[in-house]
Protein backbone atom coordinates (compact mmCIF):
# COMPACT_ATOMS: atom_id res chain seq x y z
CA UNK A 1 0.00 0.00 0.00
CA UNK A 2 1.07 3.69 -0.97
CA UNK A 3 2.49 5.66 1.98
CA UNK A 4 0.98 9.05 2.83
CA UNK A 5 4.17 10.43 1.12
CA UNK A 6 3.71 8.87 -1.94
CA UNK A 7 0.33 9.37 -2.30
CA UNK A 8 1.45 13.08 -1.87
CA UNK A 9 4.85 13.00 -4.80
CA UNK A 10 2.24 11.23 -7.37
CA UNK A 11 -0.42 13.93 -6.90
CA UNK A 12 2.34 16.34 -7.29
CA UNK A 13 4.12 14.05 -10.27
CA UNK A 14 0.72 14.05 -12.05
CA UNK A 15 0.16 17.64 -11.92
CA UNK A 16 -2.87 17.60 -9.96
CA UNK A 17 -0.95 19.53 -6.92
CA UNK A 18 1.63 21.89 -6.81
CA UNK A 19 5.10 21.21 -5.03
CA UNK A 20 5.01 23.11 -1.64
CA UNK A 21 7.99 22.18 0.81
CA UNK A 22 4.99 23.26 3.52
CA UNK A 23 2.57 20.75 2.69
CA UNK A 24 5.34 17.59 1.94
CA UNK A 25 6.80 18.13 5.36
CA UNK A 26 3.36 17.83 7.15
CA UNK A 27 2.94 14.62 4.59
CA UNK A 28 6.28 12.95 6.28
CA UNK A 29 4.86 13.75 10.10
CA UNK A 30 1.93 12.22 9.24
CA UNK A 31 3.23 9.02 7.26
CA UNK A 32 6.00 8.53 10.79
CA UNK A 33 2.64 9.11 12.83
CA UNK A 34 0.97 6.12 10.27
CA UNK A 35 3.82 3.63 11.04
CA UNK A 36 3.61 4.43 14.33
CA UNK A 37 0.02 3.48 14.71
CA UNK A 38 0.39 0.49 12.24
CA UNK A 39 3.48 -1.10 14.42
CA UNK A 40 2.15 -3.84 16.96
CA UNK A 41 1.43 -2.52 20.08
CA UNK A 42 2.73 -4.78 22.77
CA UNK A 43 0.27 -4.90 25.92
CA UNK A 44 1.05 -6.45 29.19
CA UNK A 45 -0.13 -9.56 30.03
CA UNK A 46 -2.12 -10.75 32.85
CA UNK A 47 0.39 -10.60 35.84
CA UNK A 48 1.99 -7.71 34.33
CA UNK A 49 -1.57 -6.51 34.88
CA UNK A 50 -2.44 -8.00 37.87
CA UNK A 51 0.50 -5.86 39.39
CA UNK A 52 -0.60 -2.75 38.10
CA UNK A 53 1.38 -2.52 35.00
CA UNK A 54 0.17 0.32 32.86
CA UNK A 55 -1.26 0.10 29.34
CA UNK A 56 1.02 2.03 26.66
CA UNK A 57 0.68 4.56 25.82
CA UNK A 58 -0.73 5.75 22.62
CA UNK A 59 1.40 7.68 20.14
CA UNK A 60 1.03 11.07 20.09
CA UNK A 61 -1.35 13.15 17.70
CA UNK A 62 -0.66 15.85 15.17
CA UNK A 63 -2.61 19.53 15.43
CA UNK A 64 -2.55 20.61 12.01
CA UNK A 65 -3.14 24.42 11.49
CA UNK A 66 -2.75 27.15 9.04
CA UNK A 67 -4.54 29.55 7.39
CA UNK A 68 -7.42 28.94 5.01
CA UNK A 69 -6.82 26.83 1.70
CA UNK A 70 -3.06 25.88 2.32
CA UNK A 71 -4.02 21.60 1.78
CA UNK A 72 -4.84 21.03 5.53
CA UNK A 73 -7.94 18.93 4.77
CA UNK A 74 -6.40 17.46 1.32
CA UNK A 75 -3.48 16.15 3.74
CA UNK A 76 -5.94 14.69 6.36
CA UNK A 77 -7.58 12.80 3.39
CA UNK A 78 -4.52 11.15 2.66
CA UNK A 79 -3.38 10.45 5.80
CA UNK A 80 -6.86 8.88 6.52
CA UNK A 81 -6.96 6.98 3.56
CA UNK A 82 -3.19 5.38 3.68
CA UNK A 83 -3.44 4.74 7.52
CA UNK A 84 -3.74 0.98 8.36
CA UNK A 85 -5.33 1.13 11.51
CA UNK A 86 -9.12 -0.35 12.84
CA UNK A 87 -11.17 1.11 13.77
CA UNK A 88 -10.96 4.69 12.64
CA UNK A 89 -13.09 7.46 12.32
CA UNK A 90 -12.92 11.12 10.56
CA UNK A 91 -15.71 13.62 11.45
CA UNK A 92 -16.12 17.10 11.18
CA UNK A 93 -15.64 18.64 15.00
CA UNK A 94 -18.70 20.32 15.19
CA UNK A 95 -20.63 16.88 14.27
CA UNK A 96 -18.74 15.41 16.33
CA UNK A 97 -19.74 17.85 19.15
CA UNK A 98 -23.46 17.55 18.52
CA UNK A 99 -23.14 13.95 19.10
CA UNK A 100 -21.54 13.82 22.41
CA UNK A 101 -23.99 16.48 23.75
CA UNK A 102 -26.41 13.74 22.75
CA UNK A 103 -24.68 11.04 23.76
CA UNK A 104 -24.11 12.55 27.61
CA UNK A 105 -27.88 13.34 27.42
CA UNK A 106 -28.74 9.80 26.77
CA UNK A 107 -26.63 8.68 29.61
CA UNK A 108 -27.22 10.66 31.88
CA UNK A 109 -31.08 10.34 31.47
CA UNK A 110 -30.33 6.26 31.87
CA UNK A 111 -27.86 6.47 34.98
CA UNK A 112 -27.92 9.70 36.49
CA UNK A 113 -24.26 9.34 36.99
CA UNK A 114 -21.36 11.10 35.29
CA UNK A 115 -21.59 10.78 31.91
CA UNK A 116 -18.93 11.65 30.32
CA UNK A 117 -16.16 8.66 31.32
CA UNK A 118 -18.92 6.13 29.85
CA UNK A 119 -19.45 8.25 26.87
CA UNK A 120 -15.74 8.45 26.08
CA UNK A 121 -15.58 5.00 26.82
CA UNK A 122 -17.86 4.34 23.92
CA UNK A 123 -16.14 6.76 21.72
CA UNK A 124 -12.85 5.27 21.87
CA UNK A 125 -14.68 1.99 21.33
CA UNK A 126 -15.76 2.68 18.01
CA UNK A 127 -11.93 4.47 16.78
CA UNK A 128 -8.50 3.92 17.60
CA UNK A 129 -7.58 7.00 15.56
CA UNK A 130 -10.03 9.90 15.45
CA UNK A 131 -9.44 12.38 13.33
CA UNK A 132 -10.89 15.67 12.79
CA UNK A 133 -11.54 18.50 10.77
CA UNK A 134 -11.87 22.09 11.67
CA UNK A 135 -11.30 22.12 15.34
CA UNK A 136 -13.30 25.10 16.32
CA UNK A 137 -15.24 25.81 19.99
CA UNK A 138 -17.68 28.48 20.00
CA UNK A 139 -19.90 26.99 22.03
CA UNK A 140 -19.88 27.43 25.88
CA UNK A 141 -21.30 23.88 26.41
CA UNK A 142 -18.22 22.37 24.33
CA UNK A 143 -15.41 24.39 26.15
CA UNK A 144 -17.15 23.26 29.54
CA UNK A 145 -16.39 19.33 28.68
CA UNK A 146 -13.62 19.09 25.93
CA UNK A 147 -10.95 19.01 28.73
CA UNK A 148 -12.81 15.88 30.87
CA UNK A 149 -13.55 14.30 27.42
CA UNK A 150 -10.75 14.19 25.78
CA UNK A 151 -8.36 13.25 29.11
CA UNK A 152 -10.74 10.02 29.38
CA UNK A 153 -10.09 9.75 25.17
CA UNK A 154 -6.47 9.65 25.84
CA UNK A 155 -6.45 7.61 28.69
CA UNK A 156 -8.37 4.66 27.07
CA UNK A 157 -5.91 5.09 24.33
CA UNK A 158 -7.03 7.43 21.23
CA UNK A 159 -4.73 9.35 19.09
CA UNK A 160 -6.56 12.37 18.26
CA UNK A 161 -5.01 14.31 14.77
CA UNK A 162 -6.84 17.44 14.16
CA UNK A 163 -6.68 20.37 11.17
CA UNK A 164 -7.73 23.84 12.29
CA UNK A 165 -7.25 27.67 11.39
CA UNK A 166 -6.27 28.36 14.53
CA UNK A 167 -3.43 27.71 17.03
CA UNK A 168 -4.50 25.84 19.93
CA UNK A 169 -3.84 28.71 22.28
CA UNK A 170 -6.58 30.57 20.23
CA UNK A 171 -9.10 28.43 20.28
CA UNK A 172 -12.40 29.74 22.06
CA UNK A 173 -10.36 33.33 22.02
CA UNK A 174 -12.55 35.61 24.13
CA UNK A 175 -15.16 32.95 24.91
CA UNK A 176 -17.29 33.25 28.17
CA UNK A 177 -15.60 31.54 31.26
CA UNK A 178 -12.26 30.43 29.56
CA UNK A 179 -11.16 29.24 32.42
CA UNK A 180 -12.65 26.48 31.72
CA UNK A 181 -11.65 25.57 28.63
CA UNK A 182 -7.52 26.43 29.16
CA UNK A 183 -6.87 23.09 30.81
CA UNK A 184 -7.90 21.74 27.19
CA UNK A 185 -5.04 23.41 25.38
CA UNK A 186 -3.02 22.47 27.84
CA UNK A 187 -3.93 18.52 27.22
CA UNK A 188 -4.00 19.12 23.26
CA UNK A 189 -0.05 20.58 23.63
CA UNK A 190 0.39 17.85 25.76
CA UNK A 191 -0.82 15.21 23.90
CA UNK A 192 -0.68 16.21 20.32
CA UNK A 193 2.44 17.53 18.39
CA UNK A 194 1.66 21.31 17.46
CA UNK A 195 2.53 21.43 13.05
CA UNK A 196 2.22 24.45 10.80
CA UNK A 197 0.99 24.49 7.60
CA UNK A 198 0.67 28.07 6.53
CA UNK A 199 2.15 28.47 3.36
CA UNK A 200 2.13 31.41 1.45
CA UNK A 201 -0.72 30.46 -1.09
CA UNK A 202 -4.41 30.16 -0.11
CA UNK A 203 -4.97 27.05 -2.69
CA UNK A 204 -8.82 27.18 -2.25
CA UNK A 205 -9.26 30.99 -3.37
CA UNK A 206 -5.97 30.56 -6.68
CA UNK A 207 -8.57 27.92 -7.74
CA UNK A 208 -11.52 30.70 -8.15
CA UNK A 209 -9.14 32.23 -9.99
CA UNK A 210 -11.64 35.43 -9.67
CA UNK A 211 -14.62 33.65 -11.53
CA UNK A 212 -17.99 35.03 -10.66
CA UNK A 213 -19.64 33.67 -7.84
CA UNK A 214 -23.19 35.06 -9.00
CA UNK A 215 -24.75 34.15 -12.61
CA UNK A 216 -27.54 35.59 -14.14
CA UNK A 217 -30.09 34.13 -15.52
CA UNK A 218 -30.19 30.41 -15.01
CA UNK A 219 -29.55 28.60 -17.98
CA UNK A 220 -26.72 27.01 -20.38
CA UNK A 221 -23.84 29.59 -19.67
CA UNK A 222 -24.31 29.87 -16.31
CA UNK A 223 -24.15 25.87 -16.31
CA UNK A 224 -20.94 25.59 -18.32
CA UNK A 225 -18.92 28.57 -16.20
CA UNK A 226 -20.49 26.83 -12.95
CA UNK A 227 -19.56 24.11 -14.38
CA UNK A 228 -15.75 24.73 -14.75
CA UNK A 229 -15.41 26.55 -11.43
CA UNK A 230 -16.45 23.20 -10.05
CA UNK A 231 -13.83 21.43 -11.41
CA UNK A 232 -11.23 23.84 -10.96
CA UNK A 233 -11.57 24.07 -7.32
CA UNK A 234 -11.48 20.08 -6.83
CA UNK A 235 -9.56 19.13 -9.06
CA UNK A 236 -11.71 16.50 -10.72
CA UNK A 237 -11.07 15.45 -14.23
CA UNK A 238 -13.82 16.96 -16.05
CA UNK A 239 -13.72 13.85 -18.43
CA UNK A 240 -15.28 11.96 -15.39
CA UNK A 241 -17.95 14.40 -14.82
CA UNK A 242 -20.60 11.90 -14.77
CA UNK A 243 -18.91 9.89 -11.91
CA UNK A 244 -19.05 12.80 -9.71
CA UNK A 245 -19.35 11.20 -6.08
CA UNK A 246 -22.71 11.83 -4.36
CA UNK A 247 -23.19 12.14 -0.67
CA UNK A 248 -25.79 11.05 1.91
CA UNK A 249 -25.39 13.58 4.81
CA UNK A 250 -27.24 12.83 8.12
CA UNK A 251 -29.25 15.60 10.46
CA UNK A 252 -29.16 15.22 13.38
CA UNK A 253 -33.06 14.78 14.01
CA UNK A 254 -32.86 11.47 12.47
CA UNK A 255 -33.23 12.03 8.48
CA UNK A 256 -30.94 12.04 6.09
CA UNK A 257 -30.43 14.72 2.97
CA UNK A 258 -29.12 13.32 -0.56
CA UNK A 259 -26.30 15.23 -2.16
CA UNK A 260 -25.94 14.99 -5.82
CA UNK A 261 -22.57 16.39 -6.10
CA UNK A 262 -20.16 15.99 -3.25
CA UNK A 263 -16.42 16.23 -3.55
CA UNK A 264 -13.50 17.45 -1.53
CA UNK A 265 -16.18 19.57 1.00
CA UNK A 266 -17.96 20.99 -2.08
CA UNK A 267 -21.80 20.35 -2.62
CA UNK A 268 -23.72 21.08 -5.44
CA UNK A 269 -27.37 21.31 -4.76
CA UNK A 270 -30.58 22.68 -6.89
CA UNK A 271 -32.67 25.22 -5.25
CA UNK A 272 -35.73 22.86 -5.74
CA UNK A 273 -34.14 20.35 -3.88
CA UNK A 274 -33.26 22.65 -0.44
CA UNK A 275 -36.37 24.88 -0.99
CA UNK A 276 -39.19 23.57 -2.51
CA UNK A 277 -38.99 20.12 -0.61
CA UNK A 278 -40.40 20.72 3.45
CA UNK A 279 -36.66 21.15 4.94
CA UNK A 280 -35.35 23.51 8.00
CA UNK A 281 -32.86 25.01 10.02
CA UNK A 282 -31.77 21.64 10.95
CA UNK A 283 -31.31 20.48 7.16
CA UNK A 284 -29.23 24.19 6.44
CA UNK A 285 -27.10 23.50 9.26
CA UNK A 286 -25.85 20.28 8.63
CA UNK A 287 -25.03 21.13 5.45
CA UNK A 288 -22.88 24.62 6.50
CA UNK A 289 -21.04 22.86 9.01
CA UNK A 290 -20.44 19.76 6.42
CA UNK A 291 -19.53 21.99 3.22
CA UNK A 292 -17.04 24.81 2.63
CA UNK A 293 -18.70 25.79 -0.74
CA UNK A 294 -21.80 25.46 -1.78
CA UNK A 295 -23.24 25.36 -5.64
CA UNK A 296 -26.58 26.47 -5.60
CA UNK A 297 -27.97 26.23 -9.73
CA UNK A 298 -31.75 27.71 -10.41
CA UNK A 299 -32.56 30.02 -8.13
CA UNK A 300 -36.08 31.37 -9.51
CA UNK A 301 -37.47 34.71 -9.03
CA UNK A 302 -39.96 34.60 -6.54
CA UNK A 303 -43.23 35.99 -5.84
CA UNK A 304 -45.98 36.14 -2.88
CA UNK A 305 -46.94 32.59 -4.14
CA UNK A 306 -43.47 31.19 -3.14
CA UNK A 307 -43.44 33.11 0.53
CA UNK A 308 -42.60 29.31 1.64
CA UNK A 309 -39.97 28.87 -0.44
CA UNK A 310 -38.42 32.52 0.47
CA UNK A 311 -38.62 31.71 3.62
CA UNK A 312 -36.80 28.53 3.23
CA UNK A 313 -34.05 30.65 1.34
CA UNK A 314 -33.82 32.89 3.86
CA UNK A 315 -33.22 30.13 6.38
CA UNK A 316 -30.59 28.21 4.25
CA UNK A 317 -28.30 31.58 3.21
CA UNK A 318 -28.50 32.44 6.91
CA UNK A 319 -26.93 29.16 7.66
CA UNK A 320 -24.40 29.32 5.01
CA UNK A 321 -23.27 33.10 6.19
CA UNK A 322 -23.27 32.46 9.80
CA UNK A 323 -20.85 29.53 8.54
CA UNK A 324 -18.81 31.31 5.97
CA UNK A 325 -19.81 29.05 2.97
CA UNK A 326 -18.61 30.14 -0.14
CA UNK A 327 -21.27 30.50 -2.12
CA UNK A 328 -21.50 29.52 -6.11
CA UNK A 329 -24.89 30.58 -7.77
CA UNK A 330 -26.84 30.93 -10.99
CA UNK A 331 -30.23 32.51 -10.35
CA UNK A 332 -32.88 33.97 -12.92
CA UNK A 333 -31.70 38.24 -11.44
CA UNK A 334 -29.21 39.90 -9.08
CA UNK A 335 -30.11 39.61 -5.38
CA UNK A 336 -31.92 42.33 -4.77
CA UNK A 337 -34.60 41.32 -7.62
CA UNK A 338 -35.13 37.83 -6.09
CA UNK A 339 -38.51 38.78 -3.81
CA UNK A 340 -39.45 42.16 -5.07
CA UNK A 341 -42.80 41.66 -2.96
CA UNK A 342 -44.62 38.81 -0.99
CA UNK A 343 -44.75 38.04 3.18
CA UNK A 344 -41.48 38.43 4.64
CA UNK A 345 -40.09 41.08 2.30
CA UNK A 346 -38.57 43.16 5.04
CA UNK A 347 -36.88 39.50 6.29
CA UNK A 348 -35.54 39.11 2.58
CA UNK A 349 -34.01 42.55 2.35
CA UNK A 350 -31.50 41.07 4.59
CA UNK A 351 -30.87 37.92 2.81
CA UNK A 352 -29.77 40.34 -0.12
CA UNK A 353 -27.32 42.20 2.04
CA UNK A 354 -25.76 38.86 3.03
CA UNK A 355 -26.00 37.83 -0.61
CA UNK A 356 -24.08 40.60 -1.59
CA UNK A 357 -21.39 40.31 1.41
CA UNK A 358 -20.98 36.81 0.18
CA UNK A 359 -19.45 37.85 -3.40
CA UNK A 360 -16.89 40.30 -1.72
CA UNK A 361 -13.22 39.51 -1.18
CA UNK A 362 -13.49 40.10 2.40
CA UNK A 363 -15.77 37.44 3.28
CA UNK A 364 -14.33 34.59 0.01
CA UNK A 365 -10.76 34.46 2.32
CA UNK A 366 -12.47 33.69 5.65
CA UNK A 367 -12.19 30.21 6.87
CA UNK A 368 -15.20 27.78 6.99
CA UNK A 369 -16.80 28.80 9.99
CA UNK A 370 -15.02 31.62 11.07
CA UNK A 371 -15.64 35.08 12.24
CA UNK A 372 -15.00 37.84 10.03
CA UNK A 373 -13.99 40.30 13.50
Amino acid sequence: MATVRAAYDTLVAAGELRPDAAQAAVADRLQALAETLEAPVERPGLFARLRGAASPEPPRGLYIWGGVGRGKSMIMDLFFGHVEVNPKRRVHFNEFMLEIHAAIHAAREASGEDPIPRVAAWVAGRARLLAFDEMQVKDIADAAILSRLFASLFEHGVTVVSTSNRAPVDLYKDGLNRQLFTPFIALIEQKCDVVTLDGPTDYRLERLGGAATWHVPNGPAATAAMSETFFRMTDYPVEDRARVPTETLAVPSGRTLHVPKSLKGVAVFSFARLCRQPLGSADYLAIARHFHTVFLVGIPVMGPENRNEAARFVALIDALYEHKVKLIAAADAAPQGLYPAGDGVFEFERTVSRLMEMQSADYMALGHGESGA
